[in-house]
């Protein structure tokens, strides 16, 4: 089920947050709201999963599982049943994730090595287990580590996992960070009018400026499988793709964030204005930021960071990039995208940062060096995004040599009809992904009148963004998610 779809706003959620908000906090427990999160989470996954259902509550018990085992290893002062617990919580997180995901690239890439037919499994991939097999983890390991407290209640350890707004895209929430909300949280009118106004922001990020830019990106694919080839319209798609993504995947946990606030939980940011980014290391400090944080405290430190000789600091990035790049789908073009930011990064360390245009150290932000900046940066994320969003290397390379100047031509009637008919949406997604029009709306509320007009003005434009948002759900049909596919 899709936030933004007609059955979520208009039947399920309305259901969920009556009932939710109808069962008491008794002595300033909600576990019995709890219980109402962990049932509307089950059927909100059966409503896609109705099978899967049964491998997400497994490798819920599970966790909860080694989790009390860890427990008892560091009760008993036993670290060999501390480890091997663990061990077992990676095992069974990581061979789930693998066997579902990653069985039929290893069976034919085997084939292709070995000249081999093993017959492929054609597995559905379970939506969300990549998610939520890196929270179930991030629980153990913290667990292990002793940053985070064992959780003995399974409904509320399931809770956790389940909850429906981060379950099946993130953001990647770790335990430690909802812990206290689990067994006793707030539930304002602020809050709600928070949580309720961040959601239709994300709403209407996803469908009015995401949905719209990914239609200019689906006509590029269905013109580029006709035959057509000019470098104007691969510049336009990939940056239709670039904004496409950003607002898909940031509106989706804007809605996230925005549920989660409704409902007394304060999950962290996901996104921080990526585009404005001064470095492609600033750029990943900025772009999903839960799971870039999750490699990097769970993988990358514990394999030593940059404390450590250049060589080892130099597999380390690779490793972290090479598994990041994996953990977003099976195929060798997100390989490659995991080890061309490695190797971007390890320019940046080693090589650009003695540059002044690349080093804030040395050179403050101003025109031209911030320009040169800004253009390296964007240059390097469109290729990246090529190479994400397609099919095959080939194809890959195919659209980056029709960027730069492999195309039949330049330009053709095709591509210039479409730049003019999405200028506009392109301007508008350029501009919005900027903090400008958020400091624009602090300068208004900053003002005596304007804080006055704003808190009339804002319920109101909220509502009239809700309903036309509703409208283009009912009259359109092209809605897709991207990051239901990792």
């Amino acid at each position: 089920m899709l936030f933004s779809s007609v059955s979520f706003l208009y039947y399920f959620f309305p259901i969920v947050l009556l009932a939710y908000f109808l069962v008491p906090v008794r002595n300033g427990s909600v576990r019995a709201r709890n219980f109402v999160l962990l049932g509307a989470s089950i059927v909100f996954y059966m409503w896609g999963e109705p099978v899967y259902v049964l491998l997400m509550l497994g490798q819920a018990v599970s966790g909860w599982f080694f989790g009390l085992l860890i427990e008892r290893g560091r009760g008993r002062g036993d670290k060999r049943l501390m480890k091997l617990a663990l061990f077992g919580a990676v095992a069974v997180g990581v061979g789930c994730l693998g066997f579902f995901k990653y069985s039929d690239f290893f069976i034919a890439n085997a084939n292709a090595l070995f000249g081999a037919s093993a017959g492929l499994l054609r597995l559905a991939l379970p939506i969300g287990i990549s998610f939520y097999t890196f929270q179930i983890l991030s629980y153990d390991i913290d667990l292990y580590s002793g940053a985070a407290k064992v959780q003995k209640n399974l409904p509320a350890f399931a809770t956790y996992v389940t909850l429906f707004p981060q379950l099946i895209a993130g953001p990647i929430v770790r335990y430690v960070h909802v812990e206290e909300a689990l067994g006793s949280r707030k539930h304002t009118p602020e809050d709600f009018r928070l949580g309720a106004r961040r959601f239709v922001f994300g709403l209407a990020k996803k469908v009015l400026i995401a949905n719209t830019l990914g239609e200019l990106v689906a006509v590029y694919k269905a013109s580029e499988a006709g035959g057509e080839s000019s470098a104007l319209f691969v510049w336009l798609y990939a940056a239709a793709y670039a904004l496409h993504i950003y607002f898909d995947f940031s509106g989706y946990s804007d809605m996230a964030i925005g549920i989660g606030r409704i409902f007394g939980f304060r999950f962290l940011e996901n996104f921080n204005y990526p585009y404005i980014a001064a470095s492609v290391t600033d750029f990943w400090r900025r772009w999903h930021i839960s799971m870039s944080s999750w490699f990097r405290d769970y993988v990358y430190i514990r394999l030593g960071g940059n404390r450590v000789r250049p060589l080892r600091h130099l597999f380390n990035i690779v490793f972290v990039w090479l598994l990041t790049g994996f953990w977003h789908g099976a195929g060798w073009n997100f390989i490659l995208w995991g080890l061309y930011y490695a190797l971007l990064l390890l320019l940046e360390k080693y090589i650009l940062s003695r540059f002044a245009f690349l080093n804030n150290n040395k050179a403050p932000a101003r025109f031209p060096l911030s320009a040169l900046r800004h253009f390296y940066v964007m240059l390097a994320f469109l290729v990246g995004w090529i190479f994400f969003d397609a099919d095959t290397l080939s194809q890959g390379a195919g659209r980056l040599s029709a960027m730069f100047g492999g195309a039949d031509a330049f330009a053709g009637p095709e591509p210039l009809y479409y730049l003019r008919s999405y200028l506009v949406p392109l301007a508008v997604a350029a501009l919005g992904a900027t903090p400008l029009p958020a400091r624009a709306a602090a300068c208004l509320a900053a003002s005596g009148r304007g804080a006055k007009a704003l808190s009339v003005l804002e319920p109101v434009f909220v509502l009239a963004l809700l309903i036309v948002v509703t409208a283009y759900l009912v009259d359109g049909s092209f809605n897709p998610f991207i990051y239901f596919r990792f």
